[in-house]
């Protein structure tokens, strides 16, 4: 245990409060589908630089580490340098176009209202670790009223430091009043199934996010293919171990 924790542990003991354990959801790829919105709005900011449109395939796999990365990527793929002088720009443009297009053709994946019902019925406190900015996941909730359900919300600029750094994780269940020892996080990429063992905390993988390789190659707790498959006792389980 770090010492982060220690120090929660002991503050619980001499000032002992009722806290909910806590689920951590990774946004993109995990909660909801957002790729086809990412992409169009790359798709419009590569054009300011005469670049053609790339594919879901070109850049996928980098939709959770951010718009930052989508660009270089898209500069790469099409061969092109691009200047460091060139990228706060074409940043603020990706930005301003996702935001006025919000939330787009982004949905919840399949199940997840249910599983999200379920699991606040339970008692567990729900929470949101993402790498996208605070200032666009919070909107990208809200257009799809799902804000109400998360105790947490935290982004990739909420902190000084982001996933997989454990102190991004450790410091959204803090956010919760939730108790690290009680926590469990979900997601579908390497940060997400990294920043959970930084952490010391259980992982839920699911396949049908963004991740550029198998997401049982990452050493997971637990898979799941289908939000109809976090159920109760699943989660109780990974939780006790």
């Amino acid at each position: 245990m770090d010492l982060r924790r220690q120090a929660f542990s002991l503050h619980c003991r001499e000032h002992p409060v009722l806290t909910k354990p806590a689920i951590v959801f990774d946004l993109d790829g995990t909660l909801i589908d957002t790729a086809a919105d990412l992409i169009d709005s790359l798709n419009h900011t590569i054009a300011a630089a005469d670049l053609e449109p790339v594919g879901l395939d070109d850049v996928s796999h980098l939709v959770g580490h951010g718009a930052r990365a989508m660009i270089a990527r898209a500069f790469a793929f099409r061969q092109k340098p691009l200047e460091e002088t060139d990228i706060e720009p074409l940043l603020e443009r990706f930005i301003a176009h996702y935001q006025a297009n919000m939330p787009g053709k982004s949905r919840p994946y399949p199940g997840l209202i249910a599983a999200l019902d379920r699991l606040k019925a339970a008692g567990y406190s729900l929470c949101v670790c993402t790498n996208k900015l605070e200032g666009l996941a919070r909107p990208l909730l809200d257009g799809l009223d799902l804000t109400a359900y998360f105790d947490a919300i935290t982004g990739g600029d909420t902190f000084e430091v982001r996933k997989p750094d454990a102190r991004h994780l450790l410091g959204t269940i803090e956010k919760a009043g939730g108790d690290p020892q009680q926590a469990l996080m979900i997601g579908d990429s390497r940060n997400d199934i990294l920043v959970a063992q930084n952490a010391g905390i259980p992982s839920i993988a699911v396949p049908f996010g963004y991740s550029d390789v198998a997401v049982e190659t990452l050493s997971p707790s637990h898979v799941i293919s289908h939000f109809d498959e976090l159920t109760v006792e699943i989660v109780k389980r990974l939780l006790n171990r």
